[in-house]
C-alpha cells in the first residue's frame, strides 16, 4: 500500500503559497492526510437557488473555500487539460487561501489527482452506475470526498456532510443526494479494508495489483519496471518508486551562480541541496515570498534539473577532461552553448547565469511564442549573454551547423519521471504517445549534434527513464549520425557529473548514461546522456 504523505503537496513553481502544515484532526477539515492512508468546474462557484442550480458568486467564503477551490481545479484539469500545478496557486491566490486553509485544499486537491485510479475502483462499488455515466463533475466531488475518508484525519461526519454541501453548491440539490448515499457507504470501510477487497496483496496478477495499490495505470507500472531492469536496477524497487510517485515533493531553489550564493538563501531557512551545489531544499513556507525568487536571483527548480545542466557545462570539451562548475572557469570564456528545446526556462535560467559568470555566450530556443516568455523571465538578470528567440529547434542544426560548442537537448516526453509533481499526467498519457513523441526526440537531437562544432558536446535529457524516450533514441541518434559521416562518441556521463558538482551522485550512473529516481536520489527521474561530436 502506498505511503501517505505527511505534509501536501508543493510544486516547481514560485509562486506557491504559504505551506503552513495544517492542524491534526480539525473537525471542520481542514487537517492533514489521515493516518495510515497513502500520499498523497464550476468555476462561477455560488450556492444553490430555489431551483437547486448554482448561481455565480463572486468570491469564496467560509470553511469550506478550500473544497471549493480544490474542485474547480479539478474542474480545469479535467475539462480543459490543465496542469494542477499551474492554476491551483492562481487559485489560492485569488481567494486569498494561506496557512491551514491554503494546505488543506494543496493537499486535497493533489492527493485526489494522484489517488484517481484508486479511488474510482472503490467508488465503482458504491455508485449504482458505470462511472463513465456519472456527470464529471459529480464524479470529481464524489473524488474529493473519497480522498478525505480514506487519506485524510478529517471525521467521517465532516468529510460526509462538507462534500455534501460542495455538491450542493457547486452542482444543486440533485446531485447532493447521490454523493451523500455514496460517501456513506465508503465509510464502511477503511482504506486497508478497501484495498483487501479491489487488490488483495495475494493476487494472482501482480501489476493488476501495484497498479491499484499505488494508483498508477498498469503500462505504467510495467514501463517503470522495464526502466529500472533497463537502466541497471533492480526490478524489486518498482514499489518503492511507485510509492515515491504519491509522495509530495520539497520545494527545492536554485541559487543562481554570480546573481545570489547559496548561503544567502539558507539565511531566509531551509537546508543545502542533497546533490547540486546551486539547491537550497525548503521545508516550509512559501518560496514566491523571498525576494531573490521575485527578482529572479533564485528559482524553483528541481535538483534533478540543476544536475543535468551543471554535467553539461562541465563536460570537457575536444579531448578535455570534466571540470568542477562551482567556481568561475575562465576556460569557458568565449565559448557558444544552444539551449534547443528550451520552454519553460528552468535549465535555460541555470545555464545563462553560468554563461554570464563564466564569460560565454547563448542561445535558447521555444517553439511556442507564449513560452518563449516563458523562457524571458527565466533568464532575467543575465539578458546581455543569454538570447531567447522563437523557432523550430529541429531546424537549427541545419541552419547553424557546427555554431555551438555545447547544446541542450532537453526533450519533450511522456513526464514519466515527474508524476509526484504532476499527478495527472498518469492519466493523461497513453503507450500510444511514444511513437509520436520517440520521433520528435530523435529529429531534435540529430538537430543538436548538427549544431555542435567538432569537439563539442551535446547534452540529451528527458524526464521520463522509459526505455523508448532515452537510450534507444539516443542509439538511434548515433547509428543515423555515423551513417552520415558524422562521428559521435559516448561520454562516461556519470563520472562528468560527479566532477561537474564535486561530489558523487551515487546510484545514478546508468551504463554510459545517467538516469536519476525520485526514490533513490529524491529528485525528479531525470535522464542524461553526454555525447561529444569527433
Amino acid at each position: 500500500m502506498p505511503e501517505r504523505p505527511d505534509r501536501p503537496d508543493r510544486s516547481e513553481r514560485p509562486d506557491r503559497p504559504d505551506r503552513g502544515r495544517p492542524d491534526r484532526g480539525r473537525p471542520d477539515g481542514t487537517g492533514a492526510p489521515r493516518r495510515g492512508g497513502p500520499p498523497g468546474p464550476r468555476r462561477d462557484g455560488g450556492g444553490p437557488d430555489r431551483a437547486g442550480r448554482a448561481p455565480a458568486r463572486e468570491r469564496l467564503r467560509g470553511s469550506d473555500a478550500p473544497r471549493t477551490v480544490a474542485f474547480r481545479v479539478l474542474r480545469q484539469v479535467g475539462q480543459d487539460d490543465a496542469y494542477a500545478n499551474l492554476v491551483l496557486p492562481g487559485a489560492l491566490s485569488r481567494e486569498g487561501l494561506v496557512g491551514r486553509d491554503a494546505a488543506f485544499a494543496t493537499e486535497l486537491t493533489y492527493g485526489t489527482l494522484r489517488l484517481q485510479g484508486l479511488y474510482d475502483q472503490v467508488l465503482a462499488r458504491v455508485v449504482d452506475r458505470p462511472l463513465d455515466k456519472l456527470d464529471p463533475p459529480t464524479l470529481d466531488v464524489l473524488r474529493l470526498g473519497a480522498h478525505q475518508l480514506l487519506s485524510m484525519r478529517v471525521p467521517d461526519h465532516a468529510a460526509v456532510a462538507s462534500t455534501v454541501g460542495l455538491a450542493r453548491q457547486e452542482l444543486g440539490i440533485g446531485s447532493s443526494g447521490l454523493v451523500n448515499a455514496c460517501l456513506r457507504k465508503i465509510t464502511d470501510k477503511d482504506l486497508a479494508g478497501w484495498l483487501d477487497e479491489i487488490a488483495p496483496a495475494d493476487g494472482e496478477d501482480r501489476d493488476a495489483t501495484l497498479a491499484t495499490r499505488h494508483s498508477h495505470p498498469q503500462w505504467i507500472v510495467r514501463a517503470l519496471r522495464q526502466a529500472l531492469v533497463g537502466h541497471g536496477r533492480a526490478a524489486e524497487e518498482l514499489e518503492d518508486l511507485l510509492a515515491a510517485d504519491n509522495a509530495p515533493a520539497d520545494v527545492s531553489l536554485l541559487a543562481r551562480p554570480g546573481l545570489i550564493e547559496v548561503a544567502d538563501l539558507l539565511a531566509d531557512g531551509g537546508s543545502a541541496g542533497a546533490w547540486s551545489p546551486f539547491a537550497v531544499t525548503m521545508a516550509a513556507g512559501s518560496p514566491g515570498g523571498l525576494r531573490a525568487v521575485r527578482d529572479s536571483r533564485a528559482r524553483v527548480q528541481d535538483e534533478g534539473s540543476q544536475l543535468v545542466a551543471a554535467a553539461l557545462v562541465g563536460a570537457g570539451l575536444d579531448d578535455d577532461e570534466p571540470r568542477d562548475v562551482r567556481e568561475p572557469d575562465p576556460g569557458r570564456s568565449g565559448e557558444r552553448w544552444l539551449d534547443l528545446c528550451a520552454g519553460p526556462g528552468g535549465k535555460s535560467s541555470l545555464l545563462s547565469a553560468l554563461a554570464m559568470r563564466d564569460g560565454a555566450t547563448g542561445v535558447a530556443v521555444e517553439l511556442a511564442e507564449h513560452r518563449t516568455r516563458l523562457v524571458e523571465q527565466a533568464v532575467r538578470g543575465a539578458e546581455r549573454v543569454w538570447q531567447v528567440r522563437t523557432g523550430d529547434g529541429r531546424e537549427v542544426g541545419e541552419d547553424e551547423p557546427g555554431g555551438y560548442d555545447r547544446v541542450l537537448v532537453d526533450a519533450p516526453c511522456t513526464g514519466l519521471g515527474a508524476l509526484r509533481r504532476r499527478p495527472e499526467a498518469r492519466w493523461r498519457r497513453t503507450p500510444g504517445d511514444l511513437a509520436g513523441l520517440a520521433q520528435l526526440q530523435r529529429s531534435l537531437l540529430a538537430s543538436g549534434l548538427q549544431a555542435a562544432r567538432p569537439g563539442g558536446v551535446v547534452a540529451y535529457v528527458t524526464c521520463s527513464p522509459h526505455l523508448a524516450e532515452t537510450t534507444v533514441v539516443v542509439e538511434d541518434a548515433v547509428r543515423a549520425a555515423r551513417k552520415q559521416g558524422v562521428e559521435v562518441e559516448l561520454l562516461p556521463t556519470a563520472e562528468v557529473l560527479d566532477a561537474a558538482v564535486g561530489r558523487p551522485v551515487t546510484g545514478a550512473a546508468a551504463g554510459t548514461s545517467v538516469q536519476l529516481w525520485p526514490h533513490a536520489h529524491g529528485t525528479d527521474g531525470m535522464f542524461l546522456a553526454l555525447l561529444r561530436r569527433r
